[in-house]
């Protein structure tokens, strides 16, 4: 053991690249929501990029049992070593005995958290993410779990990255129309592209879900299941657009109107209840 959790209000689960490629047999990819996060605090820490991570929404203390080099990247919030505030986005340093307290983002939702070595959790189909959907791979960590951390090499130089974090307006994500955009009013599908969005509080890894106004249908009656991706726009019936998140069945019943351009479903990540989402479509008209 390598840390553990002694404080979270709110979310902290296991996550990786996920396990892709496994949707005939009706297993969804899952993986870490913010992908790019991962990457930086892994490439921080010098793990692979793949190595296992945890997704955290809220706040969380990790208090080591032996000296731990860890990095913190996503949604900027406030960040402390035995109350003493530092910075993520750069390489840290958790003596044995030492507190990592993480607060929530005070810019969208995420905050990811890489230790050296990786999270060291059992694999399930090849993976040791966490599906919220289906309850494969690691337990959701509550106060009082233990975060077992793999072997890793020696500690890596103090060292920063100098990217960009999450601003403070609206998340604007490209948009490829179809395949059921012809279930709809020609102007629901200018609606969707015209509408400031508002992420709704009952969002969650499985899909982002919208509200504004409804998108006028032009066909009636149910679609027969059909597969689905993560980024995938379905419109319920309600006519409320939902994003699909990483934890997405395989299936889906409801038509989608469009895509997000796979690279853009990270942004979507940061999406507390709240934030305005735009849709760009693409490639332009």
């Amino acid at each position: 053991m390598s840390l553990r959790v002694t404080e979270l209000l709110g979310s902290a689960l296991v996550q990786d690249l996920g396990r892709p490629g496994r949707s005939g047999i009706g297993v969804s990819p899952s993986g870490v929501f913010d992908r790019r996060a991962g990457r930086q605090a892994n490439a921080l820490v010098r793990n692979p990029a793949d190595a296992a991570v945890l997704e955290v929404i809220g706040a969380v203390t990790l208090r080591a049992s032996r000296p731990t080099t860890l990095a913190v990247a996503g949604a900027p919030g406030p960040l402390a070593i035995d109350g003493v505030p530092v910075s993520s986005m750069r390489t840290l340093h958790l003596p044995a005995g030492g507190a990592l307290t993480i607060g929530a983002a005070v810019v969208g939702l995420r905050r990811v958290v890489a230790v050296l070595g990786g999270v060291a959790a059992e694999p399930v189909l090849g993976s040791r993410s966490t599906d919220t959907l289906s309850g494969l791979g690691p337990a959701r960590l509550a106060a009082g779990s233990s975060v077992h951390v793999g072997l890793g090499a020696a500690g890596p130089d103090l060292r920063q990255l100098d990217v960009g974090v999450p601003g403070i307006g609206d998340l604007t994500v490209r948009v490829v129309l179809g395949p059921r955009d012809d279930w709809f009013a020609s102007t629901a599908v200018d609606t969707l592209l015209r509408t400031g969005w508002s992420v709704s509080d009952r969002s969650d890894r499985i899909g982002v879900r919208l509200d504004g106004p409804a998108l006028e249908r032009a066909v009636d009656g149910e679609l027969e299941s059909e597969p689905v991706l993560r980024g995938s726009i379905q419109v319920t019936s309600a006519g409320l657009p939902v994003v699909l998140g990483p934890d997405h069945p395989a299936t889906g019943g409801y038509p989608v109107i469009g895509v997000v351009v796979d690279a853009d479903t990270d942004v979507l990540a940061q999406g507390a209840p709240g934030r305005v989402v735009r849709f760009r479509r693409h490639p332009a008209p």
